[in-house]
């Protein structure tokens, strides 16, 4: 009976001590979760590899419109009536008769005609334009995250010192002046030019003759006059529409997902790359160019990454001079990423000249031409972006 009580309470005790490592387990899982979750690191991850995180960017784009300033119109101008010369044959003395005992006798009378005239006179009344302003939007909305190093960090960890920030910047706007037509040209009409007035001389029968009778034929004359040939009209001209290209930056997709990117732990320190230049010189050699399109390249275009490229020099020679060429020559690598297709925001280039030495080589020390060639390198690494 004894026996029996001690294997119970034995029993009991392994319960209680289960139940204790049981609880402790779960308390570890739940606080390792919530710093995963609270840092973002990426879940389940592989024993020994290493992650970036990467935000990805606002990706933005450049269109080209077409806006009318001014529209098209019509002007107008007059042509005037033209007049043509045409001969008319008159009367100039009718007949009559002669008698033999009492001639007849003749009065001279002014007979009047009209020379030219008949057309009307047309005026152009201009058209009269007005203005007005119209507002284009020619930068988006914009809005992301920015970090913030906190100053006088008592954290040996100083990512537990920076600040989130999330930063609006508002669209910008460019204002066009647009002329517009307030009134068409237009066309008045005058009163008829005047017609000119000219008089012949015409002999009529003052006493006919007696008696004897004598037949005079009539006299003719053959004059000139102008007359109407094409009457005045208008003449309507169109002037185009003028236009102005604007150029817009618009938001073509929203940045700001954040992802974890696995890269060999290799990558996050400075790792030579084995190019070279000519003497003195920053431009890139074909061989060169091809060391980057299998190392860099590769990377760049299977993960979303940023990297880093780091061009140095030796001690020989002026320090200016070498501070200036080794960040020429690390704009030189980047420059030619850019034109394979890679945004230039996932580079940077930083020339260190010959500020971080792998040897003793430095101002002064005599070394030989292999242990100089070590210092003259191009490095790169990957960064969180």
């Amino acid at each position: 009976m004894l026996f029996k009580k001690l294997n119970l309470i034995n029993n009991l005790q392994n319960f209680i001590m289960m139940k204790k490592l049981s609880l402790y387990a779960c308390l570890l899982l739940l606080i390792s979760t919530t710093v995963v979750t609270e840092q973002n690191l990426p879940t389940n991850p592989d024993r020994g590899k290493c992650y970036v995180k990467c935000i990805t960017k606002d990706v933005f784009d450049t269109v080209t419109e077409t806006v009318q300033v001014q529209p098209a119109y019509q002007t107008l101008s007059v042509v005037p009536a033209t007049y043509k010369t045409v001969e008319e044959r008159v009367l100039v003395k009718e007949a009559t008769k002669r008698y033999s005992f009492v001639p007849a006798v003749y009065e001279t009378v002014d007979v009047s005609y009209t020379t030219g005239g008949g057309a009307e006179e047309l005026t152009v009344i201009p058209a009269t334009f007005g203005t007005s302003t119209q507002s284009f939007e020619v930068y988006p909305k914009t809005s992301g995250w920015e970090y913030k190093q906190l100053e006088d960090c008592q954290s040996l960890n100083k990512e537990d010192c920076v600040a989130a920030c999330y930063v609006e910047r508002p669209a910008q706007f460019r204002d066009v002046t647009i002329t517009t037509i307030t009134r068409e040209a237009s066309t008045s009409r005058g009163p008829a030019a005047a017609a000119k007035t000219k008089t012949y001389k015409k002999q009529v029968i003052k006493t006919p003759a007696q008696v004897n009778e004598e037949v005079i034929p009539a006299v003719y004359k053959t004059i000139k006059k102008q007359v109407v040939d094409q009457p005045a009209r208008t003449v309507s001209q169109t002037v185009p529409a003028k236009t102005q290209t604007i150029t817009r930056t618009i938001l073509k997709s929203k940045g700001g997902i954040t992802t974890w990117e696995e890269i060999d732990c290799k990558l996050l320190d400075p790792n030579v790359l084995p190019i070279f230049y000519e003497l003195a010189s920053a431009r890139l050699t074909p061989e060169s160019k091809g060391i980057i399109d299998n190392t860099l390249m590769p990377i760049l275009n299977s993960k979303n990454v940023n990297i880093e490229i780091m061009s140095h020099t030796d001690s020989r020679g002026n320090d200016a001079y070498n501070m200036s060429l080794s960040q020429q020559r690390a704009n030189a690598v980047v420059n030619y990423l850019v034109s394979k297709g890679i945004s230039r925001s996932r580079l940077s280039a930083r020339g260190f000249s010959e500020t971080r030495l792998v040897n003793r080589c430095s101002n002064g020390v005599q070394c030989s031409e292999t242990e100089h060639k070590r210092n003259r390198r191009t490095e790169f690494r990957v960064l969180n972006n």
